[in-house]
């Protein structure tokens, strides 16, 4: 079918559905079907219910990739498993022929760009850059059939599986010499361990780059999960949600060990995220030490960490190379400023965001980290509200931080001052010292936005910080 394009769209939607009245007539068009109509084409097929061209047009595919996923929001068995009935006769072949080029079946939501700009869309532009299908690897008229590669991002947050990943794990099983299934990003919510193993005994463990886990498990629960962690050897992040650890017996440490062991395999590792990680709290050294190369994010978050394991994580050379690191909810009241002041000295030069809300820190603890702190040329965002500070530190904040070029977002607790004895805030005392603050900015000279939140009531709990707005100082440019 060749055609003069003067209104895409509308030819496009003729010959599609032309096409497509008749599966003898668009089976015989496949071999002389330009590239350009290939897409449009499988998308009338498609959500027209047309199983038996859209299986040719598959066996057909012109490009390398098949974005699927682009195409459902939600997947529906009967065209996906159509696709998929196409695909075994795809691999039954021993040779692939001169016009198929597909290796990737991609169910991700991803390829909305890819059908837009083929279906002709106003709002991409279709150069011949893009219009060009993908180019042959070989010039060979025939080639040898590669394993296929089918993409997807798992989201594990049912107690059972459903029926579309049940059949294509079951389809994918049957078939582990030819189909690869591939997951870069791997999150868990509420599955039971004995699903979650046997889906990630079916996954290229090498390919997942992202793991994400929302669920409340045992120690024990994560050192069986460990095992298939230390196979992903390209994995780039990895957030763990509360770790439930009841006691620490010896039991518990031997899965202790066999958790952080397997950090000595993830050498591609940049983020690492733990949310309520009970067990760490006198054995973060022992995390630390079996990570391969300097972190750019680090969080660890509402647990409880020892001097000692805060003074390591200030001389692991894991952090030299911080952009984030996130200490919310880790209780310092006691440990000695020093430390904190040798921990920011180490992350001076590349750290962009701080988080430090919650940690008890105080008067003293502040004021020793000040002078690394201005040192921070790159921090973006700092935090450090529901910490106790008075006035004046605060207003001594503000005058070491006003040097940092790139510093945007500042969220601080409301002054000490602004309490009763009980805890109780006094709204008209707090109005009072945040007009000092904004005298401080205009004496400071520089536009700046600053957040001050007062801590959660006593009484009620209500956390009323996103009831203020924020200080704003503007310069005004002289007459």
């Amino acid at each position: 079918v060749k055609m003069s394009v003067q209104n895409p769209s509308r030819l496009l939607d003729l010959a599609g559905k032309h096409l497509l009245r008749d599966d003898a007539l668009a089976f015989s068009a496949l071999e002389d079907l330009l590239t350009e109509l290939f897409p449009h084409l499988f998308m009338e097929a498609f959500h027209g219910r047309h199983i038996e061209t859209l299986k040719a047009m598959v066996q057909a595919w012109p490009f390398v990739r098949l974005p699927l996923g682009g195409l459902i929001d939600m997947p529906h068995m009967g065209p996906l498993q159509a696709v998929l009935e196409a695909l075994d006769g795809l691999l039954a072949q021993k040779v692939r022929s001169r016009g198929c080029k597909l290796r990737v079946l991609d169910l991700r939501d991803t390829g909305q760009n890819f059908w837009s700009m083929w279906s002709g869309a106003s709002s991409y532009e279709r150069s011949s850059s893009r219009m060009a299908p993908v180019a042959e690897q070989s010039s060979t008229a025939k080639r040898h059939l590669a394993p296929l590669k089918i993409f997807m991002d798992l989201c594990l947050k049912k107690r059972t599986l459903d029926n579309f990943l049940t059949y294509l794990l079951r389809w994918v099983e049957q078939r582990k010499a030819s189909v690869h299934l591939c997951c870069k990003k791997l999150k868990i919510s509420a599955m039971p361990m004995d699903n979650v193993v046997k889906i990630l005994s079916m996954v290229q463990l090498d390919c997942i780059q992202e793991v994400q886990v929302n669920w409340i498990w045992h120690l024990s629960t994560l050192a069986t999960f460990a095992s298939f962690l230390g196979k992903m050897s390209n994995l780039q992040r990895l957030c763990l949600s509360p770790i439930h650890l009841s006691a620490f017996t010896k039991q518990e440490q031997d899965h202790l060990v066999q958790i952080t062991s397997q950090f000595l395999r993830l050498g591609h590792l940049q983020d690492l995220h733990l949310d309520y990680p009970s067990f760490l709290e006198g054995f973060l050294d022992q995390m630390l030490r079996c990570l391969k190369s300097p972190l750019n994010n680090l969080s660890i978050t509402n647990c409880w960490l020892t001097e000692s394991d805060l003074t390591y994580l200030s001389q692991s050379p894991n952090i030299s190379q911080l952009k984030g690191l996130d200490l919310s909810g880790v209780t310092m009241t006691d440990f000695n400023p020093e430390i904190l002041h040798v921990l920011l000295e180490k992350v001076e030069a590349t750290l962009q965001e701080l988080d430090l809300d919650l940690c008890g820190i105080t008067d003293s603890q502040l004021e020793a980290i000040l002078p690394a702190l201005s040192r921070c040329s790159q921090l973006r965002y700092f935090s450090l509200c529901e910490n106790f500070l008075s006035m004046a530190v605060m207003e001594k904040l503000l005058r070491h931080t006003a040097g940092l070029p790139c510093l945007t977002q500042e969220r601080y607790p409301a002054p000490q001052e602004s309490y009763r004895s009980q805890g109780v805030l006094l709204e008209g005392r707090l109005a009072q010292l945040r007009a000092q603050l904004l005298e401080v900015l205009r004496d400071l000279g520089r536009p700046r936005i600053i957040w001050i939140s007062p801590s959660p009531c006593l009484h009620c709990g209500e956390n009323i910080c996103y009831h203020l707005d924020p200080i704003v100082y503007r310069c005004t440019a002289p007459a």
